[in-house]
This record gives C-alpha cells, structure tokens and sequence, in this order.
C-alpha cells in the first residue's frame, strides 16, 4: 500500500519512540536526500546509506548498524565469473542513481560515461534483462531478492567487493542529534530489538 516498510522505517520508529519524538517518513529519490538533509527538508537520512569519504565532507554520520556489500547482477549468459573479467570491456552498467553502486562502476570496471542511473533498483534489473546494459550493481540484499523474483533469467557475482556500513545521517556539526541516535542504537541493539527487525526483513 502506501506504507513505508523496511529496516529502515522500523529502525526509525523505534529510535523516534525513544527519544520521544514523532517520526514522519518522506518517500524521495535516493539521489536527491543529501541536498533534502543540507536544505533542512529532512533531518536523517536513513535508507541504506553508506558511510563514504565524499559524503563525510557534507554531513555527519551515527554509528553503523548494518554490514552490507556490492553484488554484480548479470545475465544468465553473460561469461563473466569475477570483476576482473569485466574490467576493460567497455561494459554498461546500470546502478540506482547516487548509490555506491554507481561509485563501485567507476572508474574500477567501466568508463563513467557507460554508467547508466535508474530511479530504482528494480528498473536497473528490467534494463539488464532487456539487454540495455551488461550488468547491475547493487546491494547484496536487494540483489538476492531480484534473483529470487526472476530465476534462472539472473546470475550474481558475490564477495567481489569490500564491506559497506550503513549509518544514519544527519546534518553536518547535529552533534545533540547524532548522539542521541547513538545512544537510541546501542539500547536497541542491547535489548535485542534492532535483531528482530533485521531477522524480519533479512533472511
């Protein structure tokens, strides 16, 4: 429907009851939260966001939550079996728009101008299976999903990557903020709390 659900949401929701605040989540484009959070439309970013040198400069971070990793989503005949292959190829690859997906392509495994960015992860997957590009990078999550949903028609390439750390957040120099999500984290994570909502959503 037109709920927001996810680790994410739910995290928040729980982080908001404890510092007894009323949590309104905005549904927006991924690319565009950095200026959302700058321009003060929002307050946290909390989306799957990973904790990056580029984005360090613009805003500050909370701890991490979450260990994630980038996942290469091919074609079932595609011949490739390792990044290495890829690289040199010339190859195009499809990303969400403004993830370390995009950053992961380039300069690494293609050219910047090969790189195509889609709204969402799920258009990305429809053009590679539609052969508008060669492969997709994302999420080691939302990639196994997407394998899920279309079978034998996809292949991952796994553990290609380094790990990622997802964090929330906030403005840069909301030091009172940070803190006390901090601090709302390492309660929920002690209670067992921030367990059952990744047990429920990552299996």
């Amino acid at each position: 429907g037109n709920a927001v659900v996810g680790v994410d949401a739910e995290l928040m929701q729980k982080i908001a009851d404890k510092l007894g605040l009323i949590l309104e989540i905005k549904d927006m484009a991924f690319e565009s939260l950095p200026e959302a959070l700058s321009g003060k439309n929002i307050d946290v970013i909390a989306a799957g966001f990973t904790i990056e040198p580029d984005r360090e400069e613009q805003m500050d971070f909370t701890d991490s939550y979450y260990t994630a990793r980038q996942t290469v989503l091919l074609r079932a005949d595609s011949p490739y079996t390792s990044i290495e292959e890829m690289k040199g190829k010339g190859l195009k690859i499809g990303a969400q728009t403004g993830t370390t997906g995009m950053i992961s392509a380039a300069p690494e495994l293609t050219e910047e101008a090969n790189i195509v960015g889609y709204n969402n992860g799920s258009l990305a997957v429809e053009a590679l299976l539609n052969g508008n590009v060669d492969a997709v990078i994302i999420d080691n999550n939302p990639a196994n999903e997407y394998k899920d949903q279309h079978g034998d028609a996809i292949k991952l390439l796994e553990n290609q990557f380094e790990d990622e750390y997802y964090c929330i957040a906030v403005r840069k120099g909301n030091s009172a903020l940070q803190e006390a999500i901090n601090q709302a984290l390492k309660e929920l994570k002690d209670e067992g709390e921030f367990q059952k909502i990744i047990d429920e959503y990552i299996k």
